[in-house]
């Protein structure tokens, strides 16, 4: 059975990603973890005027999570008729990567599906501004970043860009080739350049992807920009594109082809999910 974890900090964005998450594998057995974090160090610092911290405010923020995990239930119980799924709520006083690590390790969560933009309310942690940072610091489960509004539609294709200059793992991509399966979604395999040919170890990374994609539709694709990441969204709106998917590699996620300015205009303009897979071997 598949496990998805979904953090939720009750807002409308967190819903999207829940209501997309159980749409996406409406088809798959599946089981549901929504987790909401709430953090009492936040509201000491926005509540100046709390002398302490008492076990009344822990128990009032402690049931406050509790009752809203039991709406987002009923809501999915007014939507979801599968009899392949089950649900799995938990509330916990952490930080959210903390809380996030603990339970991909305990559970063997094999995706986390998130909002990119969250709540601002003080009793509930906002964890929009963190979206990029759970991409980062959560190197052994894919994350699957929903934009605020999103409802799931058909996946039109699945854009993954590339430089052909590092080396693939077929296990590092099992989760897109697992979404283009159960979505029927060709992978659109796009290039930007500067110019010139593919050299021969570029060409050596081309036929890998050749090789781990050969049950799918896909295709490749290859543009000249001198900036890459115009090139990336200029491809991705063109085509209207469903997903756009990339590998993290540790330690250049920010500094070569995809920056935080791209991965902000990619959730929250382009209205296009974004699945981050990682490089194993960092």
């Amino acid at each position: 059975m598949r496990k998805v974890l979904i953090p939720t900090d009750f807002s409308r964005n967190a819903w999207d990603a829940i209501a997309y998450a159980v749409d996406l594998f409406k088809n798959e057995p599946c089981e549901f973890y929504i987790l909401n974090v709430y953090s009492l160090a936040d509201f000491a610092t926005d509540n100046l005027m709390v002398p302490q911290l008492d076990s009344t405010l822990v128990d009032t923020f402690k049931g406050n999570s509790e009752k809203g995990l039991e709406k987002v239930l009923q809501r999915l119980s007014f939507r979801d008729e599968s009899d392949m799924h089950s649900y799995v709520t938990l509330s916990q006083q952490n930080d959210l990567i903390v809380a996030l690590k603990e339970i991909v390790e305990s559970k063997d969560i094999g995706l986390i599906v998130m909002g990119t933009k969250g709540s601002t309310d003080a009793l509930n942690i906002s964890f929009g501004s963190n979206t990029v940072t759970v991409m980062e610091k959560i190197r052994n489960c894919p994350v699957l970043a929903i934009p605020k509004g999103t409802i799931y539609t058909s996946v039109s294709e699945i854009v993954f860009p590339t430089s052909f200059k590092t080396h693939f793992k077929k296990r590092e991509l099992d989760y897109l080739i697992d979404i283009a399966k159960i979505t029927n979604a060709p992978i659109r395999v796009l290039h930007i350049n500067e110019g010139g040919d593919l050299s021969e170890e570029q060409l050596n990374f081309k036929s890998l992807l050749e090789e781990y994609f050969d049950v799918l539709e896909y295709s490749f694709h290859f543009l000249e920009s001198k900036n890459i990441n115009e090139g990336v969204e200029l491809f991705i709106q063109s085509r209207d594109s469903g997903m756009v998917a990339f590998i993290n590699k540790k330690h250049t996620f920010f500094s070569t082809l995809f920056s935080k300015p791209l991965v902000k205009e990619l959730g929250l303009k382009a209205k296009i999910p974004i699945l981050a897979l990682h490089d194993f071997r960092n």
